[in-house]
């Protein structure tokens, strides 16, 4: 019995909030004060067996890469004569000039 009173002495107060149209949900200014949820921070929603866990979450931007670039990873990237073959061949592949491309060809 001692267990399960300690469990929920340890408990976090309870904040409500409300739903309002479009499915939008008010945080309580402490939580989001707590977690730096700020106008336009993003969240994840995991669904669990009990409710929805709300999480704060990163944005990481995704780099995307030129075929130019693309080429170098590959020709900088080998590590055998034969891998170093292979990457010539993606690169030409891609309608570039593997010697245009500035890189290390592997020893």
């Amino acid at each position: 019995m001692s267990d399960i009173l300690i469990l929920r002495w340890k408990r976090s107060p309870m904040e409500s909030a409300k739903v309002g149209k479009r499915g939008t949900i008010v945080v309580p200014a402490k939580l989001r004060k707590r977690f730096g949820l700020d106008e336009g921070s993003f969240v994840t929603a995991e669904a669990r067996e009990d409710g929805i866990l709300l999480r704060p979450a990163a944005i990481v931007p995704i780099e995307k890469y030129s075929p130019q670039r693309k080429a170098e990873f590959l020709l900088s990237t080998a590590t055998s004569i034969s891998d170093y073959r292979r990457a010539r061949r993606e690169v030409k592949k891609l309608g570039l000039d593997p010697d245009a491309i500035p890189h290390r060809p592997p020893k």
